[in-house]
């Protein structure tokens, strides 16, 4: 993850977080102040929808919190700093810089010209000493 997007997921559950205390204001919701037996259907599903709209909301914000504690505790100096966890190179992505040094050593046999001897290289490789 880059720093921008680490800034702009923190900023956004911020965000998310005044957007949730708007909405989870009871005095704004649909029927504020009316007995729920005195109000109608119409009422009582809009008022449903607000809380269940505050719920989400806040499910979404709590959700980018989890991403942002991940990438803290992944963190080596575990501070707003996420560079230490894309500045490693797995060990999918050493594996792959191998196999295609691998491969350029090859390709690069067969246009020299030695091609039987690279084709057997590449089947012992490939296959083993059965080849």
């Amino acid at each position: 993850m880059r720093q921008e997007q680490f800034e702009r997921l923190q900023q956004r559950a911020e965000q998310l977080i005044d957007v949730f205390l708007d909405e989870s204001d009871p005095a704004t919701w649909p029927g504020h102040g009316v007995p729920v037996a005195t109000m109608d259907k119409s009422t009582r599903g809009d008022r449903y929808w607000c809380k269940k709209n505050a719920v989400a909301t806040l499910a979404v914000a709590q959700r980018i919190s989890g991403l942002i504690d991940l990438v803290r505790r992944k963190t080596a100096d575990g501070d707003d700093n996420p560079a230490a966890v894309t500045a490693e190179a797995d060990e999918l992505d050493v594996a792959a810089a191998e196999a295609e040094r691998e491969a350029e050593r090859l390709l690069k046999g067969l246009k020299d010209g030695s091609r039987a001897g690279m084709r057997a290289k590449l089947a012992k490789k490939l296959h083993g000493d059965k080849a």
